[in-house]
């Protein structure tokens, strides 16, 4: 309502820069799937 789809992104600023990988990749994998569901929803109903 207030934002288009293109003006939203997935910060992963929260805590990953002091974690090991192994501990970071299931967070950065989750965001991708969060990302991925949100432009199928988003950018088709925009279009």
């Amino acid at each position: 309502q207030y934002l288009r789809p293109e003006q939203l992104w997935v910060n992963p600023d929260c805590g990953l820069k002091t974690r090991r990988p192994e501990e970071v990749w299931p967070s950065l994998q989750n965001m991708v799937e969060a990302a991925r569901r949100l432009r199928e929803r988003y950018m088709v109903a925009a279009h």
